[in-house]
């Protein structure tokens, strides 16, 4: 198994992520992560930003809805302050 490596914690309980696979996953400095435990296992997830691919295709679609349905910017404005109010 090449992704298995040993490492220690601290006495501030910190563990060092050993420098191949930071490198392997491209783990910078600063990174978040979720951790969880349970039992005598624990897992550290990467957070990652998700994708933002497909959103201007979504703004697409929404300005065409928009526009075939004759929706104005002040319409969207004035349903803003409106819901707001409640």
């Amino acid at each position: 198994m090449e992704n298995v490596e040993i490492t220690s914690v601290s006495s501030r309980g910190q563990v060092v992520i050993p420098q191949s696979l930071r490198d392997r996953m491209k783990i910078q400095t600063g990174e978040k992560f979720v951790v969880i435990g349970e039992d005598n296992t624990i897992v550290l997830k990467k957070l990652e930003i998700p994708s933002f691919s497909g959103i201007d295709k979504l703004l697409k679609k929404t300005r065409d809805f928009a526009k075939k349905r004759g929706i104005k910017e002040s319409d969207v404005e004035d349903a803003i302050k409106h819901a707001r109010k409640k």
